[in-house]
């Protein structure tokens, strides 16, 4: 019986092999290669996110310089507050010599390869004066055309022009009655281009503006309307139990704050606590797990940023604010046909604090390992659904079309929406996984090759 059975494999090898297992093919080429990746621990910079230096300048002062800008780098800094105060200005037009100064300032930043956040401000006292809502109407349409041409380079904006350092308080004009704060925050976001998103200093604002209480989703949070694009910062954080009246019914808003920053951005600074300790490791971790932080001021407020560095914490927020997305594993075929399509799989995770909020393109690159060809595909992947502690599952069936018969690196690069910034490495988001970064680049090797044939 068993030469008979062999006699018949024999027979059907003529046109398929003969096999064990029931007859499923074992041909390598045809299953899925599947890569697994290490997480990485390195501290290193990434775009719109991260401890961020605070850099003031008054009216008509001077621009920030290359040197400065490029110092940062060295810090692993992406980021920068830039605050502008135009105290020259309160009842007068802005200067061309303050536009001009401002227009510098974005040319420097984009040739340094970083972003600010941005905000303006009458008076850095406390008992100073601020402008006429006309003053800061007017100002606002000076700015638009510098704004849309910088937008690029904005990473997020806080509200401010109103109060002292434009916080939203002490204000001398009345801009904080109901009816002056809308029209403040509608000048706001018809002046900045849609794409920014405009930070507002306590989540009672943005409630009164969009008269609810209830949380955006992603229905309207991955939008652009005026709701999706009103996040929060928050000056005093951790500094008292309502954040010096950041909060009026704190766990409520506590909770708000964290169903939108799924969407919109929260960051600030800390400052002198009142009525509680200074934050520790643990409260920190929490809080800003909690809210999803994703930037803090570096010069401010000293005393709690060294408790942190005193236990050994420090380095950990500075891989965790923001974003920190890695790859778990990748798995693709190792041919395809010539004008084919190829199917790409992919896990990946944030460990970071936040999600990333501005919309990014994600592109497969095939590399020819020949010469170096580069073929960019671009994935519908939204990086903006990456958010914290939940894998998300990469699949996409990728064309293959006018790329030649050859082989290939594949790479991954998430890349900055504007044409301006998108060939620009330091736009780019590096993964935190060991050995796939090209700095040159700013692809992401994911250590498969795949054959077109």
């Amino acid at each position: 019986m068993k030469h008979l059975l062999l006699v018949f494999c024999l027979f059907l090898n003529l046109a398929s092999s003969c096999q064990s297992d029931g007859g499923s093919n074992n041909d390598e080429t045809s299953n899925p290669e599947k890569v697994t990746y290490t997480v990485s621990n390195d501290v290193f910079a990434n775009p719109e996110r991260g401890f961020m230096h605070t850099w003031q300048v008054n009216s008509e002062g001077a621009a920030m310089t290359a040197a400065s800008l490029n110092n940062l780098k060295k810090e692993n800094v992406s980021l920068i507050l830039r605050l502008y105060y135009l105290e020259k200005f309160k009842t007068t037009a802005l200067s061309q010599t303050q536009l001009d100064l401002i227009k510098t300032d974005f040319t420097r930043l984009r040739e340094s390869g970083l972003k600010c956040v941005l905000r303006f401000a009458y008076t850095d006292a406390q008992d100073g004066s601020d402008a006429s809502v006309a003053i800061i109407s007017g100002h606002l349409d000076q700015l638009k055309p510098i704004l849309e041409e910088n937008k690029d380079v904005i990473a997020f904006v806080q509200a401010g022009f109103i109060g002292a350092w434009g916080e939203w308080y002490y204000t001398t004009n009345q801009l904080t009655t109901p009816a002056n704060k809308k029209i403040i925050l509608d000048k706001l976001l018809e002046t900045f281009p849609k794409e920014v998103k405009i930070q507002v200093r306590t989540p009672k604002i943005k409630q009164d503006y969009v008269a609810t209480t209830t949380a955006i989703d992603a229905s309207v949070g991955y939008g652009t309307s005026n709701t999706a694009r009103l996040g929060f910062h928050n000056d005093c954080f951790m500094a008292s139990v309502d954040d010096y009246g950041t909060y009026i019914n704190v766990t409520a808003e506590k909770t708000y704050i964290s169903n939108e920053a799924l969407f919109v951005p929260t960051g600030g600074e800390t400052c002198p606590p009142t009525d509680v300790p200074v934050a520790s490791c643990s409260i920190a971790e929490k809080e800003m797990t909690m809210l999803k932080w994703t930037y803090l001021n570096l010069d401010y407020y000293g005393p709690v940023l060294q408790e942190w560095r005193n236990n050994n914490c420090f380095t950990d927020f500075e891989r965790k604010l923001g974003y920190r997305l890695a790859l778990a594993t990748s798995s693709v075929k190792k041919e395809a046909a010539l004008n084919g399509t190829l199917e790409f799989n992919a896990l990946i995770n944030n460990s970071g604090f936040a999600p990333v909020y501005n919309p990014k393109n994600a592109y497969l690159i095939l590399r020819a390992t020949v010469n170096g060809t580069v073929y960019k595909k671009k994935l519908s992947f939204d990086v903006r659904k990456v958010v914290p502690k939940v894998s998300y599952e990469i699949k996409e069936s990728v064309s293959l079309s006018e790329i030649p018969a050859g082989t290939y690196e594949l790479l991954l690069k998430i890349e900055d929406s504007s044409t301006k910034l998108s060939e620009r490495p330091d736009y780019a988001i590096r993964l935190a996984n060991t050995g796939l970064w090209e700095t040159a680049t700013g692809f992401n090797k994911l250590s498969q090759t795949v054959i077109i044939k």
